[in-house]
């Protein structure tokens, strides 16, 4: 956690600083989206594999103590976020620069969500086989196993984003009108905003859901439903696999704003539901985490889709600020899940142990109640926040493009 923190801090002192660049980024014919995108993704390329290689700043300084390996790894943390800021912001404020039309930006949303499952199935793959060939029977085979895995991830992301700028010509649309005199968005104009704030707390809480089941995930499935090992690489199979299908699903709706908050709710439901069962399941039973997963990958799918394309309807014609709303709500999303994430690291470290039910007759770990009621106390949250929004109050991006997608994305 001392390694993550300063890291997303990072994020938010670097995100300030693009914002003018990005305004520059959806202007007809300017290179600015893509440029931040190449430099970032070589930030992201250098800092992970000296992440998971060896310390460098140790190697300098001729010592290897705990501090200094720490101050390292966090320097390349901090790098890394830095490049991951402005891939991701550049890649996702892309969606709003491609189409004005809101069923299409919801459409692309959905794509790059099922997308980003098969990048996750196919770091699962490269992990697979690494643990075939390679023993990790020791420390140094498991850090040989990780390092490798890093390693291919490296050139494999590396390929296809150098196939991403060969193959792919930044758009000109109609609704990209190059402006007579470029003027710089404040800050104030998205503070004076009530929907930037509920936007805000639906994508943070959003994050919180998939980020913390993801980290809690593999610990319930081993200390508390004591499965194989093999169930840690299994079951976020599926739910990735589900995530993916559901995704494709999402993109051929027609969408609203109507739409987008009652799936958003739908896919809450379901992660409320999980979480219930998560909380009540006893380890006897652990063959049904199974279909619970098959659920949560659903659920996440929709809660990521529609929180993804709520940004995309705050932003609406705005394309000169989308870059602080998406950095923004980036920043924000990544401190909540760190201090989330080091509350019950915390917990779990001077409380460890078993609460029995006295009604139940079930033993709880706290990172089985973690993983039950932190996801689920969220999306309860969510649904009450998403009924206050009034999404359908926003200017009707469809009058400046009445043309939305003809093909299914995935087709």
């Amino acid at each position: 956690m001392l390694v993550y923190l300063p890291s997303n801090v990072s994020d938010r002192n670097w995100f300030d600083s693009k914002r003018c660049c990005y305004c520059y980024a959806f202007r007809p014919g300017s290179r600015w989206c893509c440029n931040n995108f190449r430099w970032g993704i070589v930030l992201v390329a250098v800092s992970f594999s000296c992440v998971f290689g060896t310390c460098l700043v140790c190697t300098i300084l001729g010592t290897n103590s705990i501090t200094v390996r720490t101050i390292g790894y966090s320097i390349f943390a901090a790098i890394f976020n830095i490049g991951w800021a402005a891939t991701q912001v550049s890649h996702m404020a892309m969606v709003n620069c491609i189409t004005a039309n809101s069923t299409s930006r919801v459409a692309l949303s959905s794509c790059r969500n099922a997308f980003t499952m098969v990048a996750n199935l196919l770091l699962f793959a490269i992990a697979f086989i690494v643990f075939k060939i390679i023993s990790g029977s020791d420390s140094v085979g498991i850090e040989k196993q990780y390092r490798w895995i890093a390693v291919l991830s490296i050139i494999i992301g590396s390929l296809f984003v150098i196939i991403f700028h060969v193959g792919v010509k930044e758009p000109r649309l109609q609704h990209h009108k190059e402006p007579k005199s470029w003027k710089r968005i404040s800050w104030f104009y998205w503070f004076n905003k009530v929907l930037y704030y509920q936007v805000a707390l639906v994508y943070m809480l959003a994050r919180v859901i998939t980020n913390v089941s993801q980290a809690l995930l593999a610990f319930y499935l081993i200390d508390d439903l004591h499965m194989h090992e093999s169930s840690k690489a299994v079951v976020p199979a599926i739910i990735y696999i589900c995530s993916f299908m559901a995704s494709i699903f999402l993109q051929e709706l027609k969408w609203t704003g109507y739409r987008l908050k009652a799936f958003f709710t739908v896919g809450a439901i379901l992660w409320m539901f999980s979480g219930a069962t998560i909380y009540l399941l006893p380890s006897s039973m652990w063959s049904y985490i199974y279909l619970i997963s098959v659920v949560i990958g659903v659920g996440n799918a929709l809660i990521m889709v529609t929180a993804i394309s709520m940004e995309s309807i705050l932003v609406g014609k705005d394309l000169h600020g989308c870059a602080f709303v998406y950095g923004s709500l980036s920043f924000i999303e990544k401190l909540s899940c760190g201090i989330v994430l080091y509350i019950i690291e915390d917990f779990h470290t001077s409380a460890y142990g078993c609460n029995a039910s006295h009604y139940l007759g079930l033993c709880h770990s706290l990172t089985q109640m973690s993983l039950a009621f932190v996801p689920g106390g969220c999306a309860l949250l969510g649904i009450i926040v998403t009924f206050t929004m009034d999404l359908d109050a926003v200017p009707d991006l469809d009058a400046v493009t009445v043309h939305s997608l003809h093909e299914p994305l995935l087709s």
